[in-house]
């Protein structure tokens, strides 16, 4: 039995009469309350990039530090082709290149869509230009610039016709006169403890280029590896996929992704976690490669297997 003076103090303490309420956040910064990845959840369908599609407090500066991530879109009732890149800030031939669209193709409800972040080159189609002209001289494919673009099979151009050159490996200087840069994305901090490289062996074929990607190869049907732990949210078993072929996207805790492409086969699925060192797929030739290998990129970092 408890004393009366006890039963008072108990009442004190937990008078829900007395006790203070609960306030709401009122965090200067943002971004206090955002976790978990680069992905999240939205109204049980969609899955974005934390970088704003939905108009978010903390567009503004998650989107200047977003810029190189790679989204899964999941299609909801009433959207369209240029919805969706209204919301991403890309073009729609960026979403119909990278998901082996057609331009007349309907999205339905349900549909995993990737949007890849593409780098290009926006060019103006000058007198005596050629698709393989052009495609030499931004170092681009040319094939993927009829792709991209929409051109006619035989890479018709006319003058005047403005086209991007995806991954185009340009940059406009000061005399106005573009000059070749060798790779984009390589910015951002160094986290080299922090990756195992993906292939046992072999060597590196290819320095940096593309989107901060690398080489890597040793023969065809390697296993490859997760370069560190995360969790899947790309994984295309089929396609050219905007010349990765069959490839793998892995978003790991410390706010990087790496990708992992050419691939014979893919033997994980979107949504999985994985772990640093394990198999994820096989060294391939698909998509846009010449021999088997594995590109390799890491968004966010710099890559560390330079």
């Amino acid at each position: 039995m408890f004393s009366a003076e006890a039963k008072t103090q108990e009442a004190s303490v937990f008078n829900p009469q007395t006790m203070p309420l609960l306030e709401a956040p009122n965090n200067v910064n943002p971004l206090a309350g955002i976790g978990g990845g680069d992905i999240t959840i939205v109204q049980n369908s969609a899955l974005l990039a934390v970088s704003g599609p939905l108009g978010s407090l903390a567009d503004a500066e998650v989107e200047s530090r977003k810029r190189d991530q790679i989204s899964i879109y999941v299609v909801r009732e009433k959207d369209n082709l240029s919805s969706i890149a209204k919301m991403f800030g890309v073009s729609v031939n960026t979403i119909v290149w990278a998901n082996d669209l057609k331009r007349n193709d309907l999205i339905t409800p349900g549909q995993t869509l990737v949007i890849l972040p593409i780098s290009g080159v926006q060019y103006e189609v000058k007198k005596g230009d050629t698709i393989q002209s052009v495609a030499k001289q931004f170092k681009g494919d040319a094939d993927e610039i009829i792709s991209f673009n929409d051109l006619p099979a035989n890479g018709t151009l006319a003058v005047g016709q403005t086209i991007v050159i995806p991954n185009g490996e340009s940059y406009l200087v000061s005399s106005g006169i573009y000059s070749t840069n060798p790779y984009r994305g390589g910015g951002g901090p160094s986290y080299s403890s922090y990756y195992l490289r993906p292939i046992s062996g072999g060597r590196k074929t290819q320095g940096l280029h593309g989107y901060n990607g690398v080489d890597l190869a040793s023969y065809c049907g390697a296993p490859v590896m997760a370069s560190a732990s995360g969790r899947v949210i790309v994984s295309r078993s089929y396609g050219w996929n905007g010349g990765y072929g069959l490839y793998v996207v892995i978003s790991h805790t410390n706010g990087t992704q790496t990708l992992y492409s050419h691939l014979s086969s893919a033997i994980v699925q979107q949504g999985w976690n994985v772990v640093q060192g394990q198999v994820i797929g096989y060294e391939g030739a698909t998509g846009n490669a010449t021999g088997c290998h594995v590109h390799f990129e890491v968004r966010g970092a710099a890559n560390p297997f330079i």
